[in-house]
């Protein structure tokens, strides 16, 4: 019972500090999801059909909500631990009995929490513009959730490395970005030359993403079950590596 009631307290600390600034951390990542929607649909919409059926609009919408996902799971778990290293209060958490399993679910679940309620936003604001779709719904929350929690997770492994908000911020410019912008957000894979649908099938982000999309059409560019493989696999493989940092004091005790 204290391990749980640690996890809820460290948990609510962590959603109510995003939550409390809500214009910066849901508002905005909502209104520039609208944004690409307007300029995207405009322009391509009646001339690009990548599944039968249905609109660019319609497919645009199911990317850019697993996108705000993605994105926003990661900011949360990494800018909470390097702000908490920059401004010193990190030390009232280490002298707490918290093992590295409840920093684990309190940090992780409250990047879910984040991730899915901008996703949530996302999708309501760009309801307005398309009718949604529901061909296979539990495609659609298991992926959330596994893309929510493995972002969390490699948010929490950025923490830990990162001593200041330029290298977090270059983790993600570098790496989290170019990731999820290259993942077939815009468009589909099979659109593209040979050779880049292979450097696309090792995109770990691009099974998120089309696994996500299965959910609202029924159709994918590849295999639910294989992108749900590959993603489990990759939540597996980084939240192991968070944890083990989290056991070993990285950065943390210096």
């Amino acid at each position: 019972m204290t391990v749980l009631a640690g996890v809820r307290t460290l948990l609510y600390k962590e959603v109510l500090r995003f939550w409390k600034v809500a214009f910066q951390t849901v508002a905005a990542p909502v209104l520039t999801a609208m944004m690409y929607l307007l300029i995207f649909s405009h322009v391509l919409e009646g001339r690009v059909e990548v599944f039968p059926g249905v609109g660019y609009t319609s497919f645009l919408v199911p990317g850019l909500v697993m996108m705000s996902v993605l994105q926003n799971a990661f900011a949360n778990s990494a800018s909470s631990l390097v702000q908490s290293k920059i401004t010193g209060n990190l030390v009232f958490l280490l002298v707490t009995p918290l093992s590295p399993q409840a920093w684990f679910l309190a940090y992780v679940g409250a990047s879910v929490v984040r991730g899915l309620t901008v996703g949530t936003g996302v999708f309501i604001v760009t309801a307005l513009f398309t009718a949604p779709q529901f061909a296979q719904p539990g495609w659609i929350l298991v992926f959330a959730l596994l893309g929510a929690g493995m972002m969390g997770s490699l948010g929490l492994i950025a923490g830990l490395w990162a001593d200041k908000f330029d290298q977090m911020a270059a983790f993600q410019n570098f790496v989290i970005m170019p990731l999820t912008f290259l993942s077939g957000v815009f468009y589909s894979v099979h659109s593209l030359p040979s050779f880049w649908q292979g450097i696309s099938h090792l995109n770990p982000f691009f099974y998120m993403i089309d696994g996500f999309r299965r959910g609202f059409f029924g159709v994918s560019d590849v295999s639910p079950w294989l992108s749900l493989a590959v993603v489990g696999s990759s939540f597996l493989l980084v939240a192991g590596i968070a944890l083990q940092l989290l056991r070993s004091g990285y950065k943390l005790r210096h």
